[in-house]
């Protein structure tokens, strides 16, 4: 240590021979004593001085003052003094404490771990550079530079990285400036160390954005038939809705966005698995005004047998009675006779002509012989005013497949347009109860139920194929989020004016740092200016946080636009203009 102005006589230098004793061998011994407590304090001011100098070096003389008979200059010439660390002894004689628990017990330090982290292992060199004596002309020992008062920060050499706006990792490699060593800085591009992982290469196959002037909706339609084959598992039912899904927006890309019913249910009919065999079953008898014994009365009994004679009557014949039966005015009994044998189209037609209560009983009787998930059934309960059935129960797996009867809804829509909507929105909500997310949403589509928020949970649609009733990590996939921007592009081809309300282009904002994150800051910055432009579409300061996390992003992204390199180099500096627009109407906005 320094003590210039004081003479000290007892500052030495020990000899070779004297490193014997030491268990530290690497290291190069320097001088490193001092007096005796009491022996220094020449002055108040000067002791003070000391004494914290002792302490932020990791010493302190009080500490020094061993047993009886220990001299405490011998035990400080023990001292290892490194670079930026600690003096601590390099070892303790048996029997006696060591200085780090001498430090402990002092009170100096509450921590032995934090005491530990300042020293070295023996085998490390020591730098001669940093905190060595030396000496002068005349040979009187001269002053040591002091290593930093400071412990470091880090006991150990790391490297540091960050990351980069432009795509790339930054790492500052460790080095030894003592040594001469030249720091040396890394670049390495994110998208050649993110290369072959699938969330990369599901960022890389989606042509987006889709509102680039260059862009064919064929390389659409091809995006989403690379999804039918690779990303849907049609052994599951889950894996056949999301299937559904794609090949409604090919159907929508390729018609420019409009259909009709019957477009939808030839879709619908073509993703069913099979086609259900709908068993018929025979009129209940209590519909047809008698009980199964008297109907049995009225049959001929073989008298030698006592059973009924098998009766085969052929289609000519059942007609032949009916007429017979109405030639005596027996009209009762002959639709007994009608609905009996099968003959619907008769007993439908002489019951329109009676009364309505008998035409209501006979087409109950008809529609009982058909089976409860018969789409015919579906049908016809959507023609009688009703919410059919299907709708309440799909998503079963008694009830069999959904896709048939929204194929007869669709297909035959009642002149009652808010039933068909009722009836088609309950089939959705019921699927979604079921967790048929993607099949819901296709119900809802058809519906035409607008989007809503994802905290606002009584909405039934925030991003097509994924619920906003979990998580927002797994709520906000990048599947879903890119499903969502072709459905907005096939409106576009129907309308061009036409686009999605500010807070669904939000998660182009997320979408676009996304990009930045595994590399791709170009088209990061594209769907940067996608948004900026719907917000200077509307009023911006409705969605003043939206906007300014787009100006910030872009602030970020601003130089990899592809356009700079075509630009002289003195207009390189200009920012685009949708940019300046939009930090504007923030500046304008903060300011009112």
């Amino acid at each position: 240590f320094s003590r210039q102005g004081y003479e000290d006589p007892h500052w030495q230098y020990p000899a070779a021979g004297n490193r014997d004793g030491y268990s530290y061998q690497s290291h190069q011994w320097q001088p490193a004593a001092w007096q005796d407590d009491r022996d220094l304090r020449q002055g108040e001011s000067y002791g003070k001085s000391y004494r914290d100098q002792h302490y932020y070096r990791g010493y302190h003389p009080n500490l020094a003052t061993g047993p009886p008979g220990h001299d405490s200059r011998k035990s400080a010439m023990s001292l290892v003094f490194e670079p930026g660390l600690c003096a601590l002894p390099p070892s303790q004689p048996s029997g006696q404490p060591s200085l780090l628990l001498q430090y402990q017990e002092s009170g100096l330090s509450s921590s032995s771990h934090e005491l530990s982290q300042y020293i070295r292992d023996g085998a490390d060199d020591y730098s001669p550079g940093m905190g060595s004596w030396s000496t002068g002309q005349t040979g009187q020992p001269l002053v040591s530079t002091p290593p930093p008062a400071v412990p470091l920060k880090f006991p150990q050499l790391h490297t540091a990285l960050c990351f980069g706006a432009g795509g790339h990792l930054v790492l500052v490699c460790p080095h030894h400036p003592a040594e001469g060593r030249l720091p040396r800085v890394e670049l390495h591009s994110l998208e050649a160390i993110l290369h072959g992982t699938e969330e990369l290469e599901e960022l890389q196959a989606f042509p987006g954005p889709l509102a680039r002037e260059d862009l064919h909706k064929v390389d659409v339609m091809t995006f989403c038939q690379q999804k039918i084959t690779t990303g849907c598992d049609l052994s599951t039912q889950r894996g056949r809705d999301s299937c559904l899904l794609w090949k409604l927006l090919v159907l929508l890309c390729r018609q420019n966005g409009s259909m009709v019913g019957s477009d939808t249910a030839e879709l619908l009919l073509q993703d069913c698995r099979r086609q259900d065999r709908y068993r018929r079953q025979e009129p209940a008898a209590s519909l047809l005004g008698m009980a199964d014994d008297e109907w049995v009365q009225q049959q001929p009994l073989d008298l030698i047998t006592g059973e009924l004679p098998p009766v085969v009557e052929t289609q000519a014949q059942i007609v032949e009675k009916f007429t017979k039966l109405l030639y005596y005015g027996r009209k009762k009994e002959a639709l007994v006779w009608a609905m009996r044998n099968q003959l619907w189209g008769h007993a439908l037609f002489l019951s329109s002509k009676m009364d309505p209560r008998t035409y209501s009983w006979v087409l109950t009787g008809f529609t009982s012989t058909l089976a409860t998930n018969d789409p015919l059934q579906t049908l016809f309960q959507m023609m009688s005013g009703r919410i059919p059935q299907a709708a309440l129960c799909c998503g079963d797996p008694t009830w069999g497949d959904w896709r048939p009867h929204l194929a007869v809804m669709l297909s035959n829509k009642v002149g009652d347009t808010e039933l068909n909507h009722r009836a088609i929105v309950t089939m959705g909500d019921t699927l979604a109860s079921k967790g048929a997310v993607e099949a819901a949403h296709f119900c809802y589509l058809m519906a035409d139920v607008p989007f809503g928020y994802f905290g606002a949970k009584a909405d039934r649609m925030a991003l097509l194929g994924s619920s906003h009733r979990q998580a927002f990590s797994q709520f906000a996939r990048t599947e879903a989020i890119q499903r969502m921007e072709i459905l907005e592009y096939c409106r576009q081809l129907r309308q061009p004016e036409s686009f999605l309300l500010p807070f669904q282009v939000v998660y182009k904002l997320l979408y676009a740092s996304r990009l930045a994150d595994h590399g791709l800051p170009a088209q990061a910055l594209q769907y940067c200016e996608l948004v900026a432009t719907a917000l200077l579409r509307c009023d911006p300061a409705a969605h003043p946080v939206l906007a300014r996390q787009v100006v910030r992003l872009a602030e970020r992204l601003k130089l990899c636009d592809p356009l700079l390199l075509e630009m002289p180099e003195q207009e390189q500096a200009l920012e685009p203009d949708w940019l300046e627009q939009l930090r504007a109407c923030c500046q304008e906005w903060e300011v009112r």
